[in-house]
């Protein structure tokens, strides 16, 4: 009984709302489990901005952000190729590839990426330079579920598409940010957080190992 009252708790505190300011998940294998799932708290959605930074040294395919529904596996994927410099949005498994980025290795990047289910444009924006806005298309996304560390493809993981590296400040709106949000995001000023993931108030649950750390700083 008090196992089972033990384990209630701590179901309970993982579905408890965290203040993750100055903290980071890091994901330090490469694994088909290790996985964060997010608690959207909304039924559908029709536009989004996705904002993130992280830090890796792979220069394997890995997803970055996975947001799946009972359509499509891959309804809103960032998705990082095997070509240089570039990066590719996926919206109802399809894509587009965004070119031109300094890709550096063990190096901190600011990644944005936005998508309208009206227009059907998406754009990328990386370490404060936004790309071309290119046709994708697309229909609202409905009973989300969203992943960290995995790219999800029909409820499964392929450990040769995991994230290995440290991950920070996620945070998603159900609409597409102007220019100038975007980039106080980017230089990491008084933003508004995100209406859908706030990395100041994340519910989420983390399997496998998958650490929350302070987040590496520059000594001064």
């Amino acid at each position: 009984m008090a196992v089972l009252l033990l384990l209630v708790m701590l179901t309970a505190c993982a579905a408890r709302p965290q203040d993750l300011s100055g903290q980071m998940f890091t994901f330090p294998e490469e694994t088909n489990t290790a996985n964060v799932k997010m608690d959207v708290g909304r039924e559908s959605i029709n536009s989004a901005t996705v904002c993130l930074r992280f830090i890796t040294d792979l220069n394997r395919p890995y997803g970055l952000f996975s947001l799946s529904t009972t359509k499509f596996d891959n309804h809103f994927l960032i998705f990082k190729n095997t070509a240089a410099n570039s990066l590719d949005l996926y919206i109802n498994n399809k894509s587009v590839r965004f070119e031109g980025l300094n890709y550096e290795l063990n190096a901190w990047h600011s990644l944005c990426a936005t998508w309208d289910a009206a227009s059907g444009l998406g754009q990328m924006w990386f370490d404060g330079k936004g790309s071309v806005k290119k046709f994708i298309g697309g229909s609202e996304i409905s009973q989300p579920s969203i992943v960290l560390g995995q790219d999800s493809y029909g409820n499964k993981f392929d450990s040769k598409q995991s994230f290995v590296g440290m991950m920070s400040d996620v945070h998603m709106w159900d609409y597409t940010l102007s220019a100038c949000e975007i980039q106080r995001y980017m230089d990491d000023l008084n933003f508004t957080p995100g209406n859908v993931l706030n990395w100041r108030a994340l519910t989420f649950q983390a399997t496998g190992r998958v650490l929350i750390e302070t987040k590496d700083m520059t000594c001064s």
